[in-house]
């Protein structure tokens, strides 16, 4: 009976070093959430060790803050590194961290807001010393933390990704928007902890239901956009298509009106026992078809992820120009691979180029296109096979920055395109490339592993 009167006391109590303590308890909890919700809303795979390193790191960069920084300043402190570390070793995009900010703290904010006017009505005592005293701490804080975990319980379970943010780093203005309106929303928070028994509760809920219109416009506008972005590929894939079906169709009529003078022609061949001749003929007339084979490939509802159907077209059409034959092959769902368009393009883009390129200074100009699904393993596979005339290739070498097997002295433009690949592999825990070769092909392997 004594030992529960004595930790009645202790709880009841202004005790400052269990108070600190129970602190940054509660603190490393809410940031271990962060990171968990952060994780969902980025689609981003983070693995336990790089999540307890930032977890750790935040609460010790805290504890200094708060030592040597004021109150309320130090907040800002706290606030400006639990955006940079998820940047800088999570690898996570800016919008996507202070997005995923905004809605822990709002969750924080409402809630909070709820909870104090709830618990100083239960227990009847004003906000002030309801803050102050360590069993209304724990309460208040164990309530606002199994609120956090049960909305990134419910982020999970329906999906709820800031996907749409993807591509925005070109938008200035809307970033700027963003960043201002999470600046606003902390002081809000941060003013309204403070003064919470000096002003009006009225007001308090008032101009925090106008911040939160400001921040759900905010993130409305993002996503009016992403989709006018989306709809806007779409168009040029269509267009593209349309092109396509085009040359396709002015080829086959073309075909079709010389069919009868290339019959003709091959049984001149025939009949005169020409074989060397008729192979050079069949060779040429091959090419011709494996063009109009090329172009009936690139077929939209196949390739369905628009930015991956605008490359394949264009690097066609490169391909088409160096006189390099092309064969696609698509076995695998391309709208659901589990890689940013920006980062699908650009890794595509590089070795396609390279590809092309090597190949169109080999005697067989060839490229082959794989897009597969491993069915052991939870991975989509992009297979890159072509021509090439330098046998002596050091596979070692070619991911180093400035290597390059061109004869130029122009060493800035060379030598860092598989630099940047290697570069996309090593943020991404899910990605990875095999390099190969026979006598034949040069082989890209790269793999996209759905985790």
């Amino acid at each position: 009976m004594e030992i529960l009167q004595t930790v009645l006391e202790v709880l009841t109590s202004d005790n400052i070093t269990l108070f600190s303590i129970c602190s940054y308890i509660f603190s490393a909890i809410e940031i271990y959430l962060f990171v968990l919700i952060l994780s969902t809303l980025s689609s981003t795979f983070i693995s336990l060790k790089r999540k307890l390193i930032v977890v750790i790191s935040l609460v010790i960069i805290g504890f200094i803050a708060q030592t040597i920084i004021p109150s309320p300043y130090y907040s800002f402190v706290n606030l400006i590194f639990m955006l940079l570390l998820p940047i800088i070793i999570l690898k996570i995009p800016i919008l996507k961290c202070i997005a995923s900010a905004i809605c822990l703290y709002l969750i924080s904010f409402f809630f909070g807001v709820i909870y104090l006017v709830l618990y100083t009505a239960i227990f009847n005592c004003e906000a002030n010393i309801f803050k102050d005293i360590l069993i209304y701490k724990i309460v208040f804080s164990l309530s606002i933390d199994l609120t956090l975990y049960s909305f990134y319980l419910l982020f999970k379970k329906f999906n709820i990704t800031l996907d749409f943010i993807d591509g925005f780093k070109q938008h200035s203005l809307l970033i700027f928007n963003l960043l201002l309106g999470f600046v606003t929303l902390v002081l809000q928070l941060i003013i309204a902890y403070l003064y919470f028994d000096y002003i009006p509760m009225t007001l308090n809920i008032f101009s925090s239901l106008i911040l939160l219109l400001y921040v759900t416009i905010s993130i409305f506008s993002l996503y009016r956009t992403s989709k006018l972005e989306l709809t806007t590929k779409l168009l040029e894939a269509e267009k593209l298509y349309s092109k396509n079906l085009s040359t396709l169709h002015d080829n086959i009529r073309g075909f079709k009106h010389d069919f009868n003078n290339i019959v003709q022609a091959i049984g001149g061949y025939i009949s005169s026992n020409n074989m060397p001749a008729l192979k050079i003929y069949f060779d040429d007339l091959l090419a011709d078809c494996q063009i109009n084979n090329n172009l009936a490939g690139l077929d939209p509802e196949a390739i369905n992820n628009p930015a991956l159907y605008s490359l394949l077209t264009d690097k066609y059409y490169k391909a088409s120009k160096f006189e390099v034959k092309i064969e696609l092959t698509v076995l695998t769902d391309l709208s659901c691979l589990k890689i940013k368009d920006y980062e699908l393009t650009r890794i595509l883009g590089i070795l396609l180029d390279n590809a092309i390129e090597a190949s169109s200074k080999s005697n067989d100009k060839k490229v082959n296109i794989i897009f597969t699904k491993d069915k052991h393993i939870d991975r989509n596979i992009l297979i890159i096979e072509n021509t090439y005339e330098n046998k002596n290739i050091n596979l070692d070498k070619i991911f180093e920055k400035g290597f390059t097997s061109k004869n130029t002295d122009d060493k800035n433009s060379h030598g860092l395109g598989l630099w940047e690949v290697r570069q996309f592999l090593n943020k991404r825990d899910n990605l990875n490339l095999h390099t190969t070769k026979n006598n034949t092909y040069f082989i890209q392997q790269f793999e996209i592993f759905n985790k």
